[in-house]
């Protein structure tokens, strides 16, 4: 039999049937513990749910394969899987993360690096003279990648970060959390280690929180990873699994509407005369537009940001008057989502304080352009 589109391997969450009843949709798989036989073995192979739960199999295993990797493991939210990959780095080893980033993370690494356990430098996304100065400065032992980086959505070209940092022995991690393995699959870029945060788009419902990393090599790191996960009691409830695995079945479906509409919306935002500009990597007047196109398969995501003329109070005004428009935190789920992202990152932000980031959901894209048209006359009517 040949093989199996991506469309068809979700929609049948790998086309796996479940025994011994013939279950199109898979069980859940809530027991904590497993029964021995009486010579003291496991004849499920399972001994504790703490790291072995069967909840995770499927989705674990239709991520890596979406991703190209060999494994993948489930974390309890996107930060978790982040900090999994942390605790890679011992004490006095350097990771390299872009300037911007999910604010949250950027944070973490900021405290984390203060505390001593390990050693942060930033590097320009888009630079890579910057990047290939930074890493001739010190032995780094990652690079980390968020592209499109969340909330001006800067492009980052992973291969050619991944020849830089192979010259210097450097690892390669990217948050690849907007463009989904549908649109971007930096593993086959070059890159050693992918992480989502899957309360996104992976699931695409805004009614879980969970991570995942995916690897292309069963390494050190790996295992490491996969001890931090065990021991240090960072695991996805089986229920919340069975919620992610759900929502993968019309990832393809929801990503296409999504490009589709924030394509069409971003053409429009930009001949919108309150419109200081737009950020979209599918505009042609993106700087890292043709990077973009070469690097993202099938689309430029559901992802943009419009910054608005008068500064701060014209955009939260804006904001404001949406109606069709939740505003709300988070991104990638079935509902379109506003937010004036400086105003959520607090003091010592690095987004404009003029920007609006959009989700772009699976709405009818008329009413969500009728809607950002009412709430841009409200300040420039």
């Amino acid at each position: 039999m040949t093989t199996l589109d991506r469309a068809t391997r979700l929609a049948q969450a790998l086309g796996r049937v479940a025994e011994p009843y013939g279950e199109i949709t898979p069980p859940i798989h809530l027991s904590s513990t497993y029964e021995r036989a009486a010579d003291g073995s496991y004849p499920g192979g399972r001994l504790y749910a703490r790291d072995e739960s069967p909840a995770y199999d499927t989705v674990e295993a239709l991520l890596a394969e979406l991703e190209g990797g060999v494994a993948a493991r489930l974390f309890p939210s996107g930060m978790a899987a982040a900090n999994a990959l942390l605790a890679t780095l011992r004490p006095g080893e350097r990771i390299l993360a872009p300037q911007r980033m999910y604010w949250a993370f950027r944070s973490w690494l900021l405290e984390q690096a203060a505390s001593g356990a390990f050693i942060l430098d930033f590097y320009d996304n888009v630079d890579l003279d910057d990047l290939a100065a930074r890493l001739a400065q010190a032995p780094t032992r990652w690079v980390w990648i968020e592209t499109p980086a969340n909330p001006t959505w800067e492009v980052t070209d992973i291969a050619a970060v991944v020849e830089l940092a192979r010259r210097h022995g450097a690892r390669v991690a990217v948050d690849s959390t907007v463009a989904t393995p549908l649109l971007t699959r930096p593993l086959e870029l070059g890159a050693d280690i992918v992480m989502h945060s899957a309360t996104k788009y992976l699931n695409g419902h805004a009614d879980l929180v969970a991570g995942i990393l995916v690897t292309r090599a069963e390494d050190q790191d790996w295992a490491r990873i996969g001890s931090w996960r065990a021991k240090g009691g960072a695991i996805l409830g089986p229920f919340e699994a069975w919620l992610l695995q759900r929502g993968l079945r019309t990832l393809h479906l929801r990503i296409a509407a999504a490009n589709r509409s924030a394509q069409l919306l971003a053409e429009w935002l930009e001949q919108q005369p309150a419109v200081a500009a737009v950020l979209y990597p599918g505009l042609p007047s993106h700087p890292q537009h043709a990077v973009a196109a070469r690097q993202m398969q099938g689309g430029f995501g559901g992802m943009l940001s419009v910054r608005i003329k008068g500064g701060e109070a014209a955009a939260r005004a804006v904001a404001g008057a949406l109606r069709v428009f939740k505003r709300a935190t988070s991104l990638g789920g079935v509902e379109s989502l506003a937010e004036h992202r400086a105003s959520i990152e607090g003091p010592g932000t690095l987004c404009p304080d003029d920007l609006i980031r959009l989700s772009i959901g699976i709405e009818a894209v008329e009413d969500l352009r009728a809607d950002l048209a009412q709430a841009l006359a409200s300040i420039h009517g």
